[in-house]
């Protein structure tokens, strides 16, 4: 069966794999606020004992995962605490992610960065081609920050220096080096490779014990909410209603090189 909310995400079930995709692929897949709400939606209605025993989640087009979220959305931020009421929104759904019942399995074909990079890295498997560019390229661009529980995500993978790098050098990590630090568990040569292992996955794990992988799935989440559970607001705050903040939209809209000030 096939339920689509929008054209933006698409979410079927078959033979009790749920597919959920990205469907922006002329824009690399960007997701709009809604894309994170429906996710998280999609997350939290999956119930144990229920028809859905794995959930697949991927991008349209072959060229990106997602490239975070679509920048020209925030363009209606005009104070701070808009960017804290975003961070906690996005946090909404990482939860319903994160506690899902049964295991999640990222599909990344080609880009992800941003908020989707958060969002694999939540997932309890990530699979991807041999195109894959990860990472988070914020600071050149558009110089808000990562909320403390999402570069607890990522470092809970990657390790603290790891994280720590890709946050300061901005740069995209490869698939042999994302395999290599375990961030990524299989390398498949083209995006139709990739949807197949996927499903086959999801079929294998369809088979085993329920309890035994939530139980598994749920030591994860809470290492991870210790790992990042400090109040980070004044550090949202800061960079959201930051001038430098303003100046990375304009410049990322503008298709100019940002000039940051640190004000």
């Amino acid at each position: 069966m096939q339920n689509r909310v929008d054209d933006d995400l698409l979410y079927e079930v078959r033979e009790g794999i749920g597919l959920v995709t990205f469907n922006r692929p002329t824009a690399l897949n960007a997701l709009t606020f809604d894309m994170y709400d429906r996710l998280g939606e999609i997350c939290g209605e999956v119930r144990l004992a229920g028809p859905v025993k794995a959930i697949i989640i991927t991008g349209a087009g072959g060229r990106a995962f997602a490239a975070g979220t679509d920048i020209s959305l925030f363009q209606n931020f005009s104070t701070a605490q808009e960017g804290i009421d975003y961070e906690a929104r996005m946090e909404r759904m990482f939860a319903k992610l994160e506690r899902c019942p049964v295991p999640t399995i990222a599909a990344i074909a080609g880009v992800c960065t941003g908020g989707a990079a958060v969002i694999a890295a939540a997932c309890d498997l990530r699979i991807a081609t041999r195109q894959l560019k990860y990472g988070f390229p914020i600071a050149r661009t558009l110089a808000n920050c990562l909320s403390a529980a999402n570069i607890a995500r990522v470092a809970l993978l990657t390790g603290v220096g790891r994280a720590v790098d890709l946050l300061l050098t901005t740069r995209l990590i490869g698939a042999d080096e994302a395999l290599a630090i375990g961030l990524v568990n299989e390398i498949l040569d083209t995006p139709e490779a990739l949807l197949e292992r996927a499903w086959t996955l999801g079929a294998q794990i369809a088979t085993q014990a329920p309890l035994t992988m939530m139980a598994g799935k749920e030591v994860v989440r809470r290492m991870r909410a210790n790992f990042g559970g400090i109040d980070d607001r004044d550090l949202i705050h800061l960079c959201y209603g930051s001038a430098d903040f303003r100046e990375g939209l304009t410049a990322f809209l503008a298709k100019r090189p940002p000039k940051f000030t640190a004000q």
